[in-house]
């Protein structure tokens, strides 16, 4: 083990990094997991700090396979090559642009709030990440500020695999790094806590940089509130947590068996509120209908009550503003579909966590959200299941298979990738509802 955390890694890699000190250098931290990193870089090096914001252009037909990127301040990054070989039209381009500038927008003002971007026209910029492992999201971040007008460009990290330097010599004009270890399998290995950093920590290092207060010292959002959701004639019970100035609450729909209190639905729900996005955990059943199994299994019923219980919150909750998400796992992605297939739904994104989004079956083609399918890479028969939904699905949409994960994501650290992969779609896809 190399580093106890990122802050000492930081630390160590602004002992390297002292010479930069007075040469007019601004730290550029790539979120989430470089910032704590490039906060002791620029500390140590006394230079100002903020982040770089990349975004991939996926091809449409395959957002994995990246066309270019794109940076704040209208840079954009284009391979040809791909762009020609994927016959991607001009339009098809400029949509897939559109949608991911809007996120970058975003993105920069829930980090930096009423704080302005720092400028690194003519400067020495150092790119800071908690690690290098494929160095895509290096290389772009290079390239990006390259194109803001760096005059000089150093890529920082704590560790790297020892051939770094011969795939990313080329993007930066110094490269600086801890530790190059030969046995390289993951960055999280070299690291005694690799916890998950959040979207309020990118934040705070970004105030504290700038001389704001932290976190600690400003109120946190809204507590969680036991509340009674009225669905049709029944009422159900729910927990309804809603941070200041939340864009959009998630609602959950959980899997047969299960209730408002289940583990990892709470999980991921925290890792939501932390994020700043408000969360809806409710029983979709009263106590004497769980007794028939077949209502569990009922999905016509079950999107009803998320139906219902939408329509209660944006209205006698009083929450018509902020947008509407829903989570589903397992049964209840089925659930999650069928509701938010009907005509009025107006709902902003749906994410499925080894769900059965097969069962929503003809109302699938309806769904207009943004939809993201979370499977465990060691459940091929759901993975099967999810495929072919998604092949039904003609909103946006995406399958992601977390490697080693079962169906119910027991395996250490399957449901913290759950979690950032649901925090991120549903922060890039929530937008304040029209009515």
């Amino acid at each position: 083990m190399l580093f106890m955390d990122r802050q000492e890694a930081g630390r160590q890699l602004g002992t390297r990094l002292e010479h930069l000190r007075g040469r007019n250098a601004v730290v550029l931290g790539l979120p989430r997991g470089g910032v704590p990193v490039a906060f002791e870089v620029a500390r140590a090096i006394g230079a100002p700090l903020d982040v770089c914001l990349v975004r991939k252009l996926g091809v449409p037909f395959q957002p994995e396979l990246g066309m270019g990127a794109i940076g704040e301040d209208g840079v954009r990054v284009i391979n040809d090559a791909v762009v020609r070989e994927a016959r991607v039209t001009p339009q098809e381009l400029a949509e897939v642009e559109e949608h991911e500038r809007d996120v970058l927008e975003r993105r920069g003002r829930r980090y930096r709030g009423t704080y302005e971007p720092v400028s690194v026209e003519g400067r020495t910029v150092v790119v800071v990440d908690d690690g290098v492992a494929t160095g895509s999201t290096a290389r772009a971040a290079c390239r990006i500020a390259r194109a803001r007008g760096a005059e000089r460009i150093v890529l920082a990290v704590p560790v790297a695999p020892s051939d770094w330097t011969e795939r990313l010599g080329g993007e930066a004009d110094e490269l600086v790094s801890v530790a190059t270890p030969r046995e390289f399998f993951a960055i999280g290995q070299f690291y005694a806590d690799f916890a998950q950093t959040d979207d309020e920590e990118v934040a705070d290092c970004l105030r504290r940089a700038a001389g704001g207060p932290s976190s600690a010292d400003t109120p946190s959002g809204s507590p969680d509130t036991e509340i009674e959701v009225t669905a049709g004639a029944v009422r159900l019970k729910g927990q309804l947590t809603v941070p200041e100035d939340a864009p959009g609450i998630v609602v959950f729909a959980h899997g047969s068996g299960s209730s408002r209190h289940s583990p990892r639905n709470q999980f991921v729900a925290t890792g939501l509120n932390r994020a700043g996005l408000g969360t809806l955990l409710f029983d979709l059943l009263t106590e004497e209908e769980e007794q028939d199994r077949a209502n569990v299994f009922d999905t016509g019923l079950l999107a009803g009550r998320l139906t219902d219980a939408t329509h209660w919150l944006r209205t006698r909750a009083g929450y018509e503003g902020p947008a509407v998400g829903y989570f589903g796992a397992s049964t209840g992605a089925a659930a999650a579909l069928w509701a938010a297939a009907e005509p009025e739904a107006r709902i902003a994104a749906v994410v499925s966590r080894g769900g059965r989004p097969d069962l929503a079956g003809p109302r699938l083609p309806a769904v207009t959200a943004p939809t993201l399918l979370i499977v465990g890479g060691a459940d091929p028969i759901v993975i099967d299941l999810n495929r072919q939904a998604q092949a039904r699905l003609h909103c946006e949409n995406h399958l992601a298979i977390v490697p080693g994960a079962t169906h119910l994501f027991e395996e250490p650290g399957t449901l913290e990738v759950v979690t950032d992969l649901a925090r991120d779609w549903f922060t890039d896809h929530m937008a304040p509802a029209h009515v």
